[in-house]
């Protein structure tokens, strides 16, 4: 397998696609609309991976679409990513030293995007 990447299903597709590319940077690609201008697939580069997106067409619930795990490449980037996405969001985990050396958060954003984030010391 070359790579694996994250598909995302949520309400609202392009304006949650926005969020993210406007906190990660990278590019919304690929967006494909039904007749009724809801998303049927989208793309967003971030970096050298491709997050996948679609809106829910009513069949997924909130929360349990999918988890994303963000490996961050400083301590600064995962501290600027922790504090965008638990704004309106949930902490399961706080951002915390692990016992593997590396920093990790589990979070829910505003959206209902699981998060898990780590940095590697």
């Amino acid at each position: 397998m070359k790579s694996a990447a994250p598909y995302i299903f949520v309400d609202n597709c392009l304006e949650v696609m926005s969020f993210y590319r406007n906190l990660f940077g990278g590019e919304m690609m690929n967006i494909q609309e039904s007749e009724d201008g809801k998303c049927l697939h989208a793309e967003l580069t971030v970096g050298q991976s491709v997050i996948h997106f679609s809106d829910t067409f009513g069949e997924t619930k909130l929360g349990d679409n999918i988890r994303i795990a963000l490996e961050c490449e400083s301590e600064e980037e995962i501290q600027r990513v922790y504090t965008s996405l638990i704004v309106d969001g949930n902490i399961i985990y706080e951002l915390h030293d692990t016992s593997w050396g590396a920093l990790h958060a589990n979070v829910i954003d505003q959206f209902g995007i699981g998060w898990l984030l780590s940095y590697q010391r």
